[in-house]
This record gives structure tokens, C-alpha cells and sequence, in this order.
């Protein structure tokens, strides 16, 4: 097929011969085809490319925003009833919620644990400063999770720092620098398959499809046994068994150990309130 000059309606783009795939990739090497041109409409392009470069100097945020908002808007209706996966995503959209359950999931017989190296020290790092704004994003996140009763308070000996990364969407991601933490976990060794044999067995697919769990680690129970440290019941069981004080001598000797151990006791003072207010009515004549 030989043109004088290339067609630059639609109407004379439309109305040329079809050329095969494989015939247009074997002309070039035989030196068939002189010049080939790609028809554009140049207004079009200079506008996208002002657009462009606009989203790009206020950040990839807007830029990723904008793409995600143009393939939406891509999207009508009509077309999204007429894909067949369509129905199937009506019958099952108890699976893609739009919010967490306020519950704890289902034991489905896999616990997170982690398993620390024999002999490591805690793992301990400083929080820094955070913006008001994620402070609250935090504090935010975690009452949510506490009324919902799939966190609680730790006592664990370990702790790491926690910050905000702005998502796509504009909400914030909650993050721990667990650093110190990984280097001391012994790690699970799980045969992964290799990348080719992968790809390799993907042939042939016409559907794909990624999986992304909202939090997904709150989807898995946590192992009970992690649940921080415990003194040695050994060495407390002089204090659970400690007798109850028969006279001024053993009161005074349980009376020290209290003060001791205050320290180490949450919510002593209203008990030790009790005792002195005891103490001041049996003076009082």
C-alpha cells in the first residue's frame, strides 16, 4: 500500500486498507515502509501536557488523585452493570465493606506470633515528636480498635516509635518502626516460589486480580502467649501466699513490703487511702 501523503481526516484514516500485525512488523525490516506517522490532535496534547505539568509541580498526591478520578469518571453505569463480573460483586459485597467490623475476626486457626532470637534485650526506642494532626489520627485509630476490643493497653517490655504517611486518598496510614524489633525476630522461613514460575504459570489467565486487605493485620488473631512478660510465679509466690497480719509486729512487716512494692502496683493509692482512713477512725475516741 503506497500513499502520496498520509491521511489527516479521521474519515481517510478510516477508509484504508487492514494491514496485519505481522505483515506490518516484517515491512520495516524488509524496507517496505519508508515513514510511518502517528496522527494526533496537537490542541489536545498541549492541553494534557499544561495539565500535566501542573499536577506534577503540586505533588504525585494530585497526580495519582487526578489519574484514579479520570479512571472513574471513565467509568458510567451502564458499562459497569455490563461487565459479568458485575453480579457476582452484588452477590458477595458483604466481602468489600466500606468499614471495619467493630468485632474481633474469627479464629480461622492462624495466630500472629513472633518468635525472638534466644538472649535478645528489649527492643526499645524512643517515640519523637509528631503534628497535632497525627497525633490525633492516632489516638483516632486506636479508640476505634479499643471500643471494637481488637487492642488493649501493652505491658509488653518492647516498644517503637509510631507516625502518619498520607495515603492516595488523603487519609493517613499508621505506621511502627519496628527496626530493632525485626532484627531480633527469627524469621519464618516459607518457600516462595520463583518469579518465572509465577509469570509462567499465568499463561493462558484472562483474569487477574490483587488482593489488598484493609488493616490486614487486625484481620488475624493475635497468639495469647505473647502477651507481653510475666514475673516468674517462683519467685512471687512469697508475696500471693503472704499471711494475713495477726498482730502490730506482722502488720508492720506487711505494711513495708506495700510500701516496697508500690511502686509496682497500679491504683495503690486508693487502697492505701482505705487503710489510713481505717487507721484514723479506730483513733478517733
Amino acid at each position: 500500500m503506497a500513499l502520496e501523503s498520509p491521511p489527516t481526516l479521521a474519515s481517510e484514516l478510516s477508509s484504508l486498507p487492514a494491514m496485519s500485525w505481522k505483515r506490518f512488523a516484517r515491512d520495516p525490516h524488509d524496507g517496505r515502509i519508508e515513514q510511518i506517522c502517528i496522527l494526533s490532535d496537537v490542541e489536545r496534547m498541549k492541553s494534557e501536557a499544561e495539565e500535566l505539568k501542573q499536577l506534577v509541580t503540586e505533588g504525585a498526591d494530585a497526580l495519582s488523585a487526578k489519574s484514579k478520578k479520570d479512571r472513574f469518571d471513565e467509568q458510567s453505569l451502564d458499562s459497569l452493570q455490563s461487565s459479568p463480573l458485575y453480579e457476582v460483586l452484588r452477590e458477595y459485597k458483604d466481602v468489600l465493606p466500606d468499614y471495619i467490623p467493630a468485632e474481633l475476626p474469627q479464629d480461622k486457626g492462624v495466630q500472629h506470633e513472633i518468635d525472638l532470637v534466644p538472649g535478645t534485650k528489649y527492643c526499645v526506642t524512643r517515640q519523637w515528636p509528631l503534628p497535632r494532626e497525627q497525633v490525633k489520627a492516632i489516638d483516632d485509630f486506636f479508640e476505634s480498635r479499643r471500643k471494637a476490643g481488637q487492642v488493649r493497653e501493652s505491658k509488653s517490655p518492647h516498644s517503637a516509635p509510631t507516625f502518619c504517611v498520607k495515603k492516595a486518598q488523603g487519609v493517613w496510614r499508621i505506621v511502627h518502626t519496628y527496626n530493632k524489633l525485626n532484627e531480633a525476630t527469627v524469621p519464618a522461613q516459607t518457600p516462595i516460589p520463583r518469579k518465572d514460575v509465577i509469570i509462567d504459570s499465568m499463561a493462558l489467565s484472562t483474569i487477574f486480580s490483587a488482593l489488598d486487605l484493609r488493616d490486614g493485620f487486625y484481620h488475624i488473631l493475635m497468639r495469647e502467649s505473647d502477651n507481653g512478660v510475666r514475673p516468674d510465679p517462683g519467685k512471687v509466690r512469697v508475696i500471693n501466699e503472704w499471711p494475713t497480719p495477726s498482730n502490730v509486729k506482722e502488720l508492720r512487716q506487711f505494711l513495708g513490703l506495700a510500701t516496697y512494692l508500690c511502686r509496682y502496683v497500679s491504683k495503690i493509692r486508693p487502697l492505701s487511702q482505705l487503710l489510713k482512713n481505717a487507721t484514723h477512725e479506730r483513733r478517733t475516741p
